[in-house]
């Protein structure tokens, strides 16, 4: 079934939601985990710093923060005995969904488990989704975990590959 599931985490509690289900998924199946945090060097460019002081100071940040995110979920899942690795890819100016996709395609994953907002609305046409996008182009099943909200019914993808939406509060 799913021995090779890939989890793009970002500290968020909407990603640790994603990353539960995936712990459960992996345990009942026998599965791995890999863990992947997208470092997307531009996300915190302002303008007002140097490139020197953006090399030196921001960009280190950025790296220290995507190596604590992956400590902690590692520990997660290795808590709960589940085979796990972590991967860092750091992108310039790149989506997200995309890098997502390629890594599910180069390692390969049997399925990809990612936290979303459920956002709809202005909310979702302003602030976009990696998750539904990631939904829309990967070219193996994605499992999207809701943060909050009711559960909505299962859907299918573009291509016909099964995409779950899960209510996380009430899905455990």
């Amino acid at each position: 079934m799913y021995q090779r599931i890939l989890v793009p985490i970002d500290g968020s509690a909407t990603s640790d939601q994603g990353l539960n289900e995936a712990i459960a998924l992996a345990r009942a199946t026998g599965g791995s985990i890999r863990l992947l945090n997208v470092l997307d060097e531009l996300v915190f460019t302002t303008g007002f710093e140097t490139g020197a002081t953006y090399m030196r100071t921001v960009l280190p940040a950025l790296r220290q923060h995507s190596e604590r995110i992956l400590a902690a979920g590692r520990q997660r899942v290795s808590a709960a005995s589940v085979a796990v690795d972590a991967l860092t890819i750091e992108c310039f100016a790149r989506r997200p969904c995309d890098v997502i996709v390629e890594q599910a395609a180069q390692w390969p994953a049997d399925l990809i488990v990612i936290g979303t907002h459920g956002r709809r609305g202005v909310n979702r046409m302003m602030l976009g989704s990696d998750a539904e996008q990631v939904a829309r182009i990967a070219t193996v099943p994605v499992l999207l975990v809701r943060s909050a909200g009711k559960a909505t019914p299962n859907a299918s993808a573009p291509g016909g590959k099964a995409v779950a939406r899960v209510d996380a509060a009430t899905a455990a």
